[in-house]
């Protein structure tokens, strides 16, 4: 079987840079001491399951609101692009669809909860629950593991080139979503520039 496995940031969901252009004002918008270099440290170790989501929001200062700011913040903040749904629906009709991220154990579950993204993927990877982050090797190493399939049944959706260079070298098909004009030194095997050209792309590729 064939697989098509989605990014979430930037591609499911719109912003590309979810840390820097929403997680990063939003802080600053209650404590303005609070610098972009503490909040996207503290991230990184989050993303890597090093800290719990609670941890993340104590060490910023937020204990006393927490949960409420954290669900406040991922509420108001993410946005899913409105074609995904139908176009994932569509896409399961032929092949299995997954995950693979980088992201908070405890937001990807909240958000893939709440916009009902569960029922759409057989596997789901996030870097908080696995311990590592694209484009590290490992996480491709062990989305493929629990997939049980060769990487060339595989094409990864990303916005990201240097997540797309490993799946690439790892043998998996590659298609780089070009929602932002970001200079980028390489590409996947394809591109798109939103959810309606994706079916004809990945079936082209499989062809």
């Amino acid at each position: 079987m064939n697989w098509v496995i989605f990014d979430m940031m930037g591609v499911i969901f719109e912003v590309a840079d979810d840390v820097n252009g929403l997680l990063v004002p939003y802080i600053q918008s209650s404590d303005a001491s609070v610098t972009s270099e503490t909040i996207n440290k503290l991230y990184r170790i989050a993303s890597l399951g090093k800290i719990s989501s609670h941890d993340f929001w104590t060490k910023l200062g937020f204990e006393t609101k927490y949960p409420k700011v954290e669900r406040d913040y991922l509420d108001s903040r993410l946005r899913l692009d409105p074609d995904f749904m139908d176009i994932a629906g569509s896409l399961r009709v032929s092949y299995c669809l997954a995950v693979l991220s980088n992201d908070v154990k405890e937001w990807s579950s909240y958000l893939r909860s709440k916009f009902g993204l569960n029922e759409l993927f057989k596997v789901v990877v996030i870097s908080g629950e696995v311990g590592y982050r694209k484009p590290e090797k490992e996480i491709y190493t062990l989305l493929l593991d629990r997939i049980h399939e060769s990487p060339s049944f595989c094409v990864l959706i990303d916005d990201r080139s240097k997540n797309l260079r490993i799946a690439s070298k790892l043998g998996m098909k590659t298609i780089k979503f070009l929602r932002e004009d970001v200079a980028d030194d390489t590409s996947g095997d394809s591109e798109i520039t939103s959810f309606f050209e994706l079916p004809e792309t990945v079936d082209r590729l499989f062809k």
